[in-house]
């Protein structure tokens, strides 16, 4: 059966990679056919090599309730946050919000993780708004047909405040992180999504909690954290996971050059070369260049509080507040030119940003 009656099948599947993630379900709907074609690798393959691909940002964001700040209710609004996933489009500037799972339709837990695997995107753990206890569920959202469905909880208990990254493709790998007894971690997991399967990795050398990953080029880089010992006093080391080899590599002790947080640590994105990655580090953004991190740009002065960073082919999006319960608004870098614009958005979207990541659809 033709994908589009009259039209040869390469021309049918030229016309089907130019469709907006956002109308997926609807193309999906119309025939067994199209529904088979856009949920084949080469389909998203074909999409990424002709530059359709959409890149978009998801962000774990708070509702931001403008009149309640004007009616002096701030304080309130901020300690009983409601957390939703927003999307940001870089391409068209366009804002929208995704439908909460059914599990958490009042609100998303507080600290989850979230990364984006092929057409999903895994939300894990956080605080059950609730209840308040860790919670080491699973949700996954499919941008194919806009719903969600449940996978395996993560193993090991409920772990707050994990690292995780994902390989893009069919991978999250989650690290660190502590337990209900707020012990600092050295386990770490990684999740196969398409067979909704955990397998256990090789411990890290060191707990680490508060640390941060980032996936590039098959290596899993674990940066920072802290042990059980230590309770918030950030190291500067880095330990790093080779998925070929199924090791874990050396400690790298002096990887940092100041012993931070290291939640605004990120991949470098396609166009980098070998293990490039950024980061806010106090007023300035800096690129692991080599062994060095060199400074690239000041970060803007309206951002003293930085929430989520973000890199994609040649641009570094930024996402913070000028202070506690202060909007958050964001601004893109351009990394030739060094020079920054802001970004227009709706005030429904300045709520407080938890986490972050990007996706390729």
């Amino acid at each position: 059966m033709e994908l589009i009656s009259g039209l040869p099948e390469d021309v049918a599947r030229d016309c089907l990679i130019r469709v907006s993630y956002q109308q997926f379900p609807a193309v999906a709907s119309v025939s067994k056919g199209w529904k088979t074609e856009i949920q084949m690798p080469e389909f998203r393959r074909r999409r990424r090599t002709t530059g359709h691909a959409q890149k978009i940002l998801v962000t774990v964001q708070s509702r931001f309730d403008s009149d309640k700040r004007a009616s002096g209710l701030l304080v309130k609004a901020v300690s009983n946050p409601v957390y939703r996933l927003s999307v940001f489009e870089p391409e068209t500037g366009n804002w929208s919000e995704l439908p909460l799972p059914p599990e958490f339709s009042s609100g998303l837990p507080m600290f989850c993780q979230i990364a984006g695997v092929g057409y999903d995107l895994v939300v894990m753990g956080g605080w059950d708004p609730d209840s308040w206890k860790a919670s080491n569920s699973v949700l996954i959202y499919d941008f194919m047909s806009a719903k969600w469905r449940r996978g395996a909880d993560m193993p090991g208990g409920p772990r707050t405040f994990f690292a995780c990254a994902s390989d893009s493709d069919h991978t999250v790998y989650v690290a660190g992180g502590h337990d209900e007894e707020k012990n600092a971690l050295k386990s770490a997991f990684a999740y196969d999504v398409a067979r909704d399967v955990w397998v256990p990795m090789p411990d890290m050398a060191r707990e680490r909690d508060e640390c941060k990953a980032v996936f590039r080029r098959g290596k899993l880089r674990v940066v920072g954290g802290y042990c059980t010992e230590m309770q918030g006093r950030f190291e500067r080391s880095a330990e790093e996971f080779d998925v070929t080899t199924w090791q874990w590599g050396p400690v790298e002790e002096e990887f940092l050059d100041d012993a931070a947080c290291p939640r605004t640590c990120v991949d470098g994105g396609d166009d980098a070369e070998e293990g490039k990655m950024y980061m806010c580090r106090g007023g300035d953004v800096v690129a692991l260049q080599g062994n060095t991190w060199r400074t690239v740009a000041k970060v803007p002065s309206e951002i003293r509080n930085v929430a989520c960073v973000g890199v994609w082919e040649g641009a570094l999006l930024l996402i913070g507040s000028s202070g506690f319960g202060e909007p958050h608004m964001g601004f893109v870098l351009d990394l030739k030119s060094g020079a920054w614009s802001k970004l227009v958005s709706p005030d429904k979207y300045s709520g407080h940003v938890q986490s972050g990541c990007l996706l390729e659809i």
